[in-house]
């Protein structure tokens, strides 16, 4: 999953090497774009790292949603823009900074969709409990200031929850039934946060100036659990379906490439065949292996589905126990980190700062397996966080089994590189390294989403294909199957948001089709209707990594070192792919998704 610092922004902001010329005019109008962005959005300020603007603490604000809060946004949206186009008329930029104005200007363009059509604001509850549980979370495990002073800056938000809340009310006028309940399980975690978690590390000199604070703010998030479950759940009537149009406009802007849904779709659909094709093959293997002989014909969709499944069931056996789930992901990252050490795959991050710990509650809606947040840009000494979501105690047997099966020995190992070593992680450490600061800061808020989770599957297939776990083919079979979850990402968010794809068909591919358990789809399922235009970004960057590698193995010829094109790849933070491309070999990649 994509990491959390990425989507922070979303709610407004959804968001990739130097020549010895510069347009300064260009260098100054990117600050101005990033600080004034963050000012906007106080609680992605302080999670990058930014804390003050124009004499203003920023910890120790909350974003304004108000209607002069919103008119706000689209005017510096729309300024910003115009004066970023007339200022590259009268002097052209390097290459590094076109990509830098090709990002800025996808973000503007994906703001103003937002501000102008989409409108998450007025439908989409979650976008005010998430922020909330961020505003307070943040400041609690990042540590930015002494704690006395971040606590402070906890009880200057919780005071203003009240209001925040009142605005939310004010703004919302319907919601898609999923996106209600989402924000009531999450919210519930917003009210644990504040009656548990926070006053535990409260000082006692604080704690009559929280309480002053926490007081009303209890009350208005209880309020609005019941304002949730009684009034807004009844107005029901807004579709969580972007529709064609808003979806292809905010699919351009997402991923930055010139693909249309329907390529995207198409290429997902033809690489689902050939990786059935290879699960099948190496199924048949595995089963021969363990003396279980298929029976009968292989030829019909069912007899395939019953090899692979035979197979998957084998693997899916050996797994954790929920009291052993987060030991064992550490493990994993331990195993991973010394295999790419063993086998010189890239510069390791010299910073220790990586901490494995639960997924916050208020975020378990949307990261309901795990994900990763990485360290504030701004501020990279500060923690970064694997995030592992754990198997609530109140679950039935049933239930809890379905998630150890799907996240077993091997694929909590997959889990594990993609969020931690070698994948977000490791890139998040390389992006928080790129100079000049202004791109650092651009690329590391509003990176490429294709670019982030491609680097993550490519970084699993790297790892298997350089012989991890001794090329076990249960964890190939594993990493194949999480291939056709990958392909079934693309294909789920294009045909849901813009078909018409029912909640049975989504899940009959996902668990007929993708072997997936009931648990996972049935998550994912959720997961597609909570966003929009994220899904795809596994399947375009993935094959974008092997196009770029391709591409730039044959620049260097016979000097191709992998090594060498990882460090420069990641050197340069979350660039478009095709722009990536253009900077590492000086020539343009046709963006295909197909072999």
């Amino acid at each position: 999953m994509r990491s959390a610092v990425f989507a922070i922004v979303a709610p407004l902001l959804v968001g990739t090497c130097v020549l010895s010329q510069t347009n300064s005019n260009f260098a100054s109008l990117e600050e101005e774009f990033i600080y004034t962005a963050l000012a906007i959005s106080p609680v992605a300020a302080t999670s990058a790292g930014y804390h003050r603007h124009n004499g203003t603490n920023l910890d120790r604000q909350l974003d304004d949603f108000s209607p002069a809060g919103i008119e706000l946004q689209r005017k510096f949206y729309n300024n910003m823009r115009d004066r970023l186009r007339q200022t590259t008329d009268k002097q052209p930029l390097s290459p590094e900074d076109r990509a830098d104005y090709d990002i800025i200007q996808d973000q503007i363009g994906l703001a103003l969709l937002e501000l102008d059509s989409i409108q998450s604001y007025r439908h989409n509850p979650t976008v005010y409990v998430e922020l909330i549980g961020n505003a307070l979370f943040n400041p609690l495990v990042l540590e930015y200031a002494p704690k006395p002073e971040r606590l402070r800056d906890i009880i200057a938000r919780t005071a203003k929850i009240p209001a925040f809340l009142a605005q939310a009310r004010t703004n919302l006028v319907s919601a898609p039934e999923i996106w209600t309940q989402v924000a009531s399980e999450e919210n519930q975690g917003n009210i644990d946060l504040l009656e548990r978690a926070i006053p535990a590390e409260v000082p006692h000199d604080l704690r009559p100036e929280f309480d002053r604070a926490a007081q009303p703010a209890m009350a208005a998030l209880r309020d609005f659990q019941n304002y949730l479950k009684n009034d807004l759940a009844m107005r029901h009537q807004a579709d969580w379906r972007l529709g064609p149009e808003l979806y292809r406009r905010k699919f351009r802007y997402t991923l930055a490439t010139d693909l249309t849904p329907e390529q995207v779709l198409r290429a997902a659909e033809a690489e689902f065949k050939a990786v059935r094709k290879q699960m099948l093959d190496l199924a048949r293997q595995l089963n021969r292996n363990g003396a279980h002989q298929d029976t009968g014909s292989a030829s019909s969709p069912d007899g395939e589905n019953a090899v692979i499944s035979r197979a998957l069931d084998r693997i899916a056996a050996k797994h954790a126990t929920p009291g052993t789930y987060m030991s064992d992901a550490k493990r994993d990252l331990d195993e991973a980190r010394q295999f790419v050490r063993a086998k010189d795959l890239l510069t390791l991050p010299s910073r220790a700062n990586l901490q494995v710990i639960d997924t916050p509650e208020f975020m378990r809606g949307i990261y309901a397996v795990g994900g990763f947040n990485p360290a504030p840009v701004l501020e990279p000494k500060l923690g970064a966080f694997y995030w592992i979501t754990p198997i609530p105690k109140d679950w039935p047997a049933k239930r809890i089994e379905s998630k150890l099966r799907e996240y077993n020995f091997y694929h909590l190992k997959l889990l594990t590189i993609h969020e931690a070593m070698p994948g977000h992680y490791v890139q998040g450490e390389f992006a928080n390294d790129v100079e000049p600061k202004r791109r650092r800061v651009l690329r590391g808020i509003w990176g490429n989403g294709p670019y982030v989770e491609g680097w993550a599957e490519y970084a699993e297939q790297l790892l298997l294909d350089q012989g991890y776990l001794d090329h076990s083919p249960e964890l190939r079979l594993t990493f194949q199957k999480e291939m056709l979850r990958v392909l079934a990402n693309a294909i789920l968010d294009v045909r849901l948001q813009t078909m018409g794809m029912t909640d049975q068909q989504a899940l009959d591919l996902m668990q007929k089709e993708t072997f997936q358990e009931t648990e996972e789809a049935t998550a994912k399922l959720q997961r597609a209707k909570l966003s929009s235009c994220q899904l795809p970004t596994y399947f375009v960057g993935w094959r974008g990594w092997l196009r770029v590698r391709e591409a730039y193995r044959k620049t260097k010829g016979d000097g191709f070192n992998l090594k060498e094109f990882h460090d420069r790849a990641l050197k340069e933070g979350a660039a478009p792919l095709p722009v990536l491309a253009r900077l590492l070999t000086g020539k343009p990649l046709g963006e295909q998704t197909s072999k």
